[in-house]
Formats: structure tokens, C-alpha cells, sequence
């Protein structure tokens, strides 16, 4: 089970896999189980975006456990959040910001175990 931290800019947290694209993303979604999943909105200009992400996971019904959308974008964010909590993905918690200094530290902790 591996983390995802989808973002073209920022460093991508300890204990995640970086995706810097939508379509980077949406793969590596489709090939393994996902636990944590961090979202971003803006993926560079003319790139497809977070919400492709979105709409990525609603078709395929195929969620991690937990989705964080990070965006700085508020609109990107709110449509996100929006889209996500409407497909109403069972039993997945969907959390409208970034993630807690708990779960970051939890994330890499988990990665050190699992890379011993």
C-alpha cells in the first residue's frame, strides 16, 4: 500500500510517492492500493488538472482511504472537496485541506518501516 502526494511544485512529503501530473497520478491510482492521497488543484498551465484526478477516481470507483486536497487554489480546492463528497465513496474520509503534522509524521514513519 503506498502514499500519493500529487503536486507539479511542491517537495513531496516522506512516506508518499510523487505524482507531478494528473495522468502520473491516475496510473499509479489504477496499478496499486492507495492509503493516503494528496490532492493539488494546478498542475502547470494547459496540464490537466486535480479535478481530472477527481473525475478519474469517480469513474473508476477505485478510492484510497483517505483524500486530502492541499490546493492553495480555493475555488480549485472547493470543487474538489465538492465533486468528491457528492460521488459519496463509501467508507473513504475526504478532508478539505492539507494534512496534519500527525499524518505526515505517521506517513513517514510508516515508509521508514516499510524500506527497512
Amino acid at each position: 500500500m503506498i502514499n500519493i502526494y500529487l503536486d507539479d511544485m511542491r517537495p513531496c512529503p516522506a512516506g508518499f510517492v510523487a505524482a507531478r501530473t494528473a495522468e502520473e497520478c491516475l496510473t499509479l491510482l489504477a496499478e496499486c492500493d492507495v492509503n493516503l492521497l494528496s490532492l493539488d488543484f494546478e498542475l502547470g498551465y494547459g496540464q490537466p488538472n486535480g479535478l481530472s484526478v477527481v473525475h478519474g477516481l469517480i469513474v473508476s470507483g477505485k478510492y484510497p482511504r483517505e483524500i486530502f486536497v492541499h490546493s492553495s487554489s480555493l475555488m480549485g480546492r472547493a470543487q474538489m472537496v465538492r465533486e468528491l463528497k457528492s460521488a459519496q465513496p463509501e467508507g473513504v474520509r475526504i478532508h478539505d485541506g492539507p494534512m496534519p503534522e500527525h499524518v505526515l509524521h505517521s506517513a513517514a514513519a510508516s515508509g521508514k518501516l516499510s524500506n527497512a
